[in-house]
């Protein structure tokens, strides 16, 4: 049978009586793994094999807050996408970041998505310390007043929504509240097995 044929027997179907209720498969049993279910995989190896996806670099920006010298930023590797309905993004930070408590006391971060040029702003952001906004070209986004980088692709305003434990990380997603792209569309700028490309 073609697809037009399996298509016409499909609304014969569906239309041949009265909808009929559809059960909802049980939900699955959730729980965490036990540490004695299996063998920890070497950290070294897990580093390697997952060197291998190739991953988009953003700076996570938030604006100061009080008793801070100024705005708070890390380079990021792990963001993406969450949601539609509501706009939900995402990104994963370590637990013993000293950046991470300055955004989480802002309440709002923008994500700023780097381009194939601006490697040496992502090596600046990805070190502890030092005042990294020193000679970065930002103004502030539209609706948290976090700075918004000059050159990025895209950037991501966005106020926090919920953050969640993920073993040595923390995952905290952002209700998108305002977003854009660059004028002039670039390359972006990639990470893969431990450097740029």
């Amino acid at each position: 049978m073609g697809h037009a044929g399996m298509a016409a027997a499909a609304v014969r179907y569906l239309r041949s009586g009265p909808a009929r209720p559809v059960e909802a498969l049980p939900r699955p049993e959730l729980r965490c793994v036990g540490e004695d279910e299996r063998a920890p995989v070497d950290q070294a190896e897990f580093r390697r094999v997952l060197g291998n996806f190739a991953t988009g670099v953003a700076v996570v920006t938030s604006p100061a807050t009080d008793g801070e010298s100024g705005p708070a930023g890390f380079a990021c590797q792990s963001f993406s996408s969450l949601s539609l309905d509501p706009p939900l993004v995402a990104f994963m930070v370590g637990r013993t970041s000293t950046t991470w408590p300055c955004i989480a006391r802002a309440g709002a971060f923008c994500v700023n998505v780097l381009a194939a040029d601006q490697g040496a702003l992502c090596r600046g952001f990805a070190v502890s310390g030092g005042d990294k906004f020193a000679g970065v070209a930002h103004d502030a986004a539209p609706v948290s007043g976090s700075p918004r980088l000059a050159g990025a692709l895209a950037w991501i305003d966005c106020t926090i929504h919920a953050v969640h434990t993920g073993g040595d990380h923390l995952i905290v997603v952002g209700r998108v509240d305002d977003l854009g792209t660059a004028d002039t569309p670039e390359a972006p700028l990639l990470f893969h097995r431990g450097r740029f490309l």
